[in-house]
């Protein structure tokens, strides 16, 4: 009996969780292409609203950097990184932007993302970042 309750909450619990990349399709996409190698960006840069999602992750995770922490604790670098895209959305900022610095002059800062829930903060917060795991910007 207990094993059929927890089994069904973890089912009611995984129904209402909120899809990184469908928050990505529903707000993102429309400005950050998901994934473009350099040449096809260097082609494309007029007609670009901002920089490739897949350069947006390649870059924070390259410049997000832990003091103290191990070099390969990636789960400290990862929760790291999804707290500073979570902050971000929200209150996007010239002083904390880590984009290619030729980038805020081509598109700027982007606009708060102050209409996501923090549920939807977290998943494509999650979602920016283990989507381009061992994906290179190249």
């Amino acid at each position: 009996m207990k094993r059929i309750i927890a089994t069904t909450l973890l089912l009611g619990a995984s129904l209402f969780a909120v899809d990184g990349y469908k928050v990505y399709q529903e707000t993102c996409k429309a400005c950050h292409v998901e994934m473009i190698s350099v040449a096809e960006t260097m082609k494309q840069m007029k007609t670009l609203k901002a920089p490739p999602m897949v350069e947006v992750s390649h870059q924070l995770k390259r410049t997000i950097i832990i003091k103290g922490a191990k070099a390969d604790d990636e789960e400290i670098h990862r929760f790291a990184t999804i707290a500073f895209i979570k902050n971000y959305l929200q209150s996007p900022s010239i002083d904390y932007f880590m984009c290619n610095p030729g980038a805020v002059d081509r598109f700027g800062v982007m606009p708060a993302q102050s209409h996501l829930s923090e549920e939807e903060r977290q998943a494509v917060a999650e979602w920016i970042y283990d989507r381009y795991e061992d994906v290179e910007f190249k």
